[in-house]
């Protein structure tokens, strides 16, 4: 099971100058639909005297929901490029918007292409790429007497994350990468008298 996928730290730039049109392009990490489209209007306010400001965004480590708009270029000129940058860089809950500054000479479909192809992948050249883990969270209850055994379970696995609380029972909830979280439930359920919720 592939449990891991790639996305940006945080915010990084890149530029692209193509006959005296400028290219400004710029990464987010971002989670939401929402958050991208916030980001979005905040650059066409800061950069409102652009002719475009374009943008792809991708989410979920699943890579299925992505949006593009070429911002009155031509289509498939430039939010194409840019999503397919996002693509070949395997990066999901990212948004790249390229803002564009018309030079006065056009550049023809082939032209915007490759200038928002590169503008975009400069962009992700600056960013800095990290690996995460897609995970599970399992809450478990049990009483005080089996938290050795429950330690125990819990010490074999390297990449585990829980939060505790002992006051009358005992009971946590842990987090997991998603392709150990079956074994984790197996070996708890062994356990007696430990619930999995």
């Amino acid at each position: 099971m592939d449990d891991t996928y790639k996305t940006v730290t945080g915010p990084a730039e890149g530029y692209v100058h193509e006959k005296k049109s400028k290219f400004l392009s710029f990464i987010f990490p971002v989670k939401s639909a929402e958050e991208a489209k916030e980001i979005v209007d905040a650059h066409r306010k800061k950069y409102y005297d652009a002719r475009h400001v374009c943008w792809a965004y991708m989410l979920g480590w699943e890579r299925e929901e992505y949006r593009l708009n070429d911002d009155g270029e031509p289509s498939g000129t430039a939010g194409k490029p840019i999503l397919g940058q996002i693509n070949s860089a395997e990066l999901t809950d990212v948004l790249i918007l390229v803002v564009r500054y018309f030079g006065g000479t056009l550049l023809g479909t082939g032209g915007l292409i490759k200038a928002y192809k590169e503008a975009a992948a400069d962009a992700i050249l600056h960013a800095v790429i990290v690996e995460k883990t897609v995970d599970d969270f399992v809450e478990i209850r049990f009483e005080y007497p089996l938290l050795n055994d429950v330690m125990r379970v819990l010490k074999q696995f390297e990449s585990i994350r829980w939060t505790q609380d002992f006051r009358e029972s005992c009971s946590m909830r842990l987090q997991v990468r998603r392709s150990l979280s079956p074994q984790l439930r197996e070996m708890l359920s062994s356990v007696y008298g430990v619930e999995i919720e």
